[in-house]
């Protein structure tokens, strides 16, 4: 189709963002699950594998932000790579990464679920690799397929143990019958027994590390910004790192009925959000900084999981992918504008030149650094106070993590901010003569992104985490001597405030560091 296939990718990216969006309204006001079958996919002895979709409140909130998150970086690759003479291969890629994501999150199987989630890892794969002569986006590439394959034996192994206690890997039959399973024991070389539950769920986990960058296997992520931008904007924000919480999510069934495998998923995940901030604080390109800002926040996410405040983990997912999707477009705003420059001590003084990126990264650090009544407040704080309110030795290291997170967050946010806008120039005089706001197609999406970072949060957080709310009903199940979340608004209140303090004191540190002695780090 050549050029064409610019147009033919908007629209139908366009038109399944319309349908996910008939879809959110019809679940909001009803507690159904809906189940269609297709077809059988697979059929081996006993085994039955069937094609279908399932929606409930979980896949269809997902596909709202998946579809929305794709169609702007659709629209926004458009201008972005309007120069690159493999253009049309390039949005090609973009529709199969949105095709298996949305494959994955409407499945109604393991099996169906595994192909979306190798498919997401085989797009990330082409997407990356797109500048395929580039020897670093090569090794970037490999890097990223391998340690998902890690993630991904574990999740075969798991579909295996699955199979082995249900016969069957369809999840309303495993959910149902996952407490008959809760004291069965597995024997390993006959020596080692461990519950087989704790086995899977522990296994799934493992899964969701490689997807989603937990310590261990997280070192593809920041490698991954060797393709272009939006490509960055579209794994980053709302489809593969998000893969790993979806999985954690989606089975929380299976979670609520183990103790040993939550405490482990709760470990990892706050000693990634600890990592994820503080390595942020050093870097110096502009977007391995957003990177491992990507890589604190899905440590949020985990830990939430590990306490089992699972409506709260899948808010901020949402959260995050409307302001990360915007930091990350606006980053390829400046890059774009500036040459592919990304060194921020190599920029500065470029309020004047791009006011309207710099409104845009300004909104979206607001959002990411937690600052009250931006869209990252609702969920960013909730989850904090939840790790607080659970009165464990677990949930106090979780809370006092995540204090110094939120710290190192502003910091580094404020420390982009300044350097790259507000300090004084260290560019070359070439370089500043010719930047310049990209046309429509590149502010548009900036635009809607920067609205919703402004009032999404405020909107939605009655119907996602309100008090009586029953939208998760359907979808999320969460054991009621594990249920914390109205504990929260028994705690002190400075505990809720010294999460806002070490924000503001985090911004100001930087500032003024940065003001003062810029001349040091130089």
């Amino acid at each position: 189709m050549g050029s064409g296939v610019v147009l033919f990718t908007c629209i139908n990216i366009i038109g399944s963002f319309f349908f996910a969006g008939l879809i959110i309204i019809n679940l909001i006001f009803s507690d159904y699950l809906f189940q269609l079958i297709l077809g059988n996919w697979i059929k081996v002895g006993l085994l039955l594998s069937e094609w279908g979709i399932w929606l409930d409140a979980l896949s269809a909130s997902m596909l709202l932000v998946v579809t929305f998150i794709s169609m702007l970086v659709h629209v926004y690759s458009s201008e972005y790579m309007q120069s690159d003479p493999h253009l049309p291969r390039f949005m090609s890629y973009l529709s199969v990464f949105t095709y298996f994501m949305l494959m994955l999150i409407t499945s109604n199987n393991f099996f169906q679920l595994f192909f979306g989630w190798e498919g997401v890892g085989l797009a990330s794969y082409l997407l990356i690799n797109f500048w395929y002569s580039r020897v670093q986006a090569n090794k970037s590439a490999i890097k990223a397929l391998i340690l998902n394959r890690v993630g991904d034996f574990c999740l075969m192994i798991a579909m295996v143990a699955t199979y082995y206690c249900f016969d069957t890997l369809d999840f309303v039959v495993v959910f149902i019958c996952g407490s008959f399973f809760s004291r069965v024991y597995a024997y390993i070389e006959n020596t080692l027994n461990v519950e087989i539950l704790e086995l899977v769920c522990i296994l799934i986990f493992f899964a969701a590390m490689g997807k989603s960058a937990q310590l261990g296997l997280h070192t593809w992520l920041p490698d991954a910004m060797e393709g272009p931008t939006p490509v960055s904007a579209l794994i980053h924000a709302a489809t593969m790192v998000t893969a790993g919480v979806f999985l954690l999510i989606r089975c929380s069934y299976l979670f609520e009925l183990t103790s040993l495998a939550l405490t482990f998923i709760c470990f990892i995940g706050s000693l990634t959000t600890i990592f994820g901030s503080s390595v942020g604080l050093f870097q110096n390109d502009l977007k391995k900084i957003i990177a491992f800002s990507t890589c604190s926040q899905l440590g949020y996410m985990v830990y939430a999981c590990g306490l089992s405040i699972y409506d709260v983990a899948i808010f901020h997912l949402i959260n995050h992918a409307i302001f990360k999707a915007l930091l990350f477009l606006g980053a390829g705003s400046i890059i774009h504008a500036v040459s592919d420059e990304q060194d921020i001590r190599k920029l500065g003084a470029l309020y004047n030149l791009l006011p309207y990126s710099y409104s845009f990264t300004l909104i979206g650090c607001a959002a990411l650094s937690g600052i009250p009544f931006f869209t990252g407040f609702y969920s960013k704080d909730t989850l904090i106070e939840v790790a607080f309110a659970t009165q464990t030795i677990m949930g106090s290291v979780c809370y006092w993590l995540g204090v110094f997170a939120a710290f190192c967050t502003a910091f580094y946010s404020s420390r982009l901010l300044y350097l790259v806008f507000l300090s004084n120039s260290n560019s070359l005089k070439g370089v500043s003569l010719r930047a310049y706001e990209g046309d429509w197609r590149l502010t548009l999406p900036l635009s809607l992104l920067a609205c919703l970072s402004l009032v999404f949060g405020y909107i939605t957080n009655d119907l996602f985490i309100g008090f009586g709310t029953s939208f998760w009903s359907s979808a999320i199940f969460i054991s009621p001597k594990n249920y914390t979340i109205i504990d929260i608004e028994f705690i002190f209140i400075g505990y809720k405030l010294v999460i806002l303090i070490y924000a503001i004191i985090g911004v100001c540190v930087a500032v003024e560091l940065y003001r003062s002695y810029v001349s040091l780090f130089f």
